[in-house]
């Protein structure tokens, strides 16, 4: 009877211990994160940053130096072509036409007086009263005076144009958008001309100047349509399109750049110049196809995940894709992370295990059955965020493996370098 009793005691231990191994390797099996191949568009684009110009702008100075006198326009100040916007003080300016005006006089009056000798010179000569070099000498005479009173009615023409000068007037019709003088502000014009205003033609029409990389600029043309934000109005999309592609290269940084230029219309007055503007030129796009997230075609399988699927070639695996369930999902028959086979390691080069090439993608998926299976997808257009695929079987819904979680259920396995063992892995 007590033979009987413990070797029934023995079963019981013996199943309890195995269903504690069996917990235990369920607990450490591998489990994964899905994400969801979808139907829709995928747009290829280049970005890029700049700053809103005024399409025409034009800078207002003074050919003249002096004080400002007064100002009659402000920031924002809408004006007129031909209206006064701006005076000098006159005070030297105007005693500069006067001194100018007496030296006119005199030249001309010296010029009558040159001239009356010369006449009587040139009648005594006849007679042969007078020699020849005091003629020749009269003559000389009257023609320094000419010179002198053409000299002196062109100074008098530029004292009474610069005295006309003080007067500042708006160039054309437009906005005020930079003042940068003040009443009694003493501005110099001896090497260029001050600026005293800044004036935008029209800011319905505006512009970026985006700096482009280089290895971008081929795909960038004009009329192509762009997209863009500022950071006043983050959730709003502008429109524009590209006019024009600079020739001219700048370097920064050892990066060459190119300036493009993006017509911008501004009809609600909204954007104000020098905003800076995140710019998306759109240089391809798909339309009604299957897209995955980029995470599943950076997958780098573990060694347990190639055994599971029986360590052959993608085209090898004779099922096809099928669905999965949502959420993180273990899969059947696959070893514990106690296995020897455990560990981080990405396959080789050229291996078809490898996640992606410039054509291609390894895709991972558990069938309904919670069996783990591999095909390759070919792949188009990427926007960062998802890449367009195709492939036998592929089908909007279906879900693929974008990362592995650890036995843990913490995401991404330890590392190696932890002293713990386990699959290395990067969770997206």
């Amino acid at each position: 009877m007590r033979r009987v009793v413990w070797g029934g005691a023995v079963a019981v231990v013996g199943l309890v211990v195995a269903g504690l191994i069996v917990r235990h390797d369920k607990a450490q099996a591998e489990s994964y994160r899905f994400v969801t191949i979808q139907r829709g568009n995928v747009d290829a684009t280049v970005s890029a940053t700049g700053t809103l110009d005024p399409v025409r702008t034009v800078q207002v100075g003074t050919q003249v130096s002096g004080q400002i006198s007064a100002l009659y326009a402000d920031y924002n100040s809408r004006v007129k072509k031909g209206e006064l916007i701006a005076q000098l003080d006159t005070t030297l300016l105007g005693q500069a036409v006067t001194e100018a005006e007496a030296n006119a006089e005199k030249a001309k009056a010296d010029l009558a007086e040159d001239k009356f000798l010369l006449d009587q010179s040139d009648s005594l000569f006849k007679r042969n009263v007078v020699t020849e070099s005091d003629y020749r000498s009269a003559l000389h005479a009257w023609q320094v005076a000419d010179a002198a009173n053409t000299s002196a009615q062109a100074a008098l023409d530029r004292a009474r144009r610069n005295l006309r000068y003080a007067n500042i007037y708006a160039p054309i019709n437009g906005v005020v958008i930079e003042r940068n003088v003040q009443v009694g502000q003493t501005v110099a014009a001896n090497f260029s001309a001050p600026q005293l205003f800044l004036i935008a033609q029209d800011l319905t029409k505006m512009r970026i100047l985006a700096q482009v990389d280089e290895s971008d600029i081929g795909q960038i043309h004009p009329g192509q349509p762009v997209t863009f934000t500022v950071e006043a109005y983050p959730n709003r999309v502008f429109h524009g399109t590209v006019s024009q592609v600079r020739l001219e290269s700048t370097t920064s940084n050892n990066v060459v750049e190119y300036t493009v230029v993006i017509g911008v219309s501004n009809k609600d007055g909204t954007l104000l110049p020098g905003m800076t503007a995140t710019a998306t030129f759109l240089v391809n796009k798909a339309t009604n196809v299957l897209k995955v997230p980029d995470a599943a075609l950076r997958l780098q399988p573990t060694p347990q995940m190639i055994a599971d699927v029986g360590g052959g070639t993608a085209a090898g695996n004779s099922a096809h894709p099928g669905g999965a369930a949502d959420g993180p999902v273990r899969a059947a028959g696959l070893a514990s992370a106690g296995d020897s086979r455990s560990g981080f390691g990405a396959p080789p080069s050229g291996s078809p295990w490898a996640g992606r090439d410039s054509h291609s993608a390894t895709l991972w998926y558990v069938d309904g059955a919670g069996q783990l299976h591999v095909t390759r997808a070919k792949t188009g257009l990427d926007d960062g965020q998802m890449t367009q695929v195709s492939g036998p079987g592929l089908h909007a819904g279906m879900k693929v493996v974008a990362s592995v979680i650890s036995p843990s259920g913490q995401g991404a396995s330890s590392s190696p370098f932890g002293g713990r063992r386990g699959f290395f892995r990067m969770g997206f």
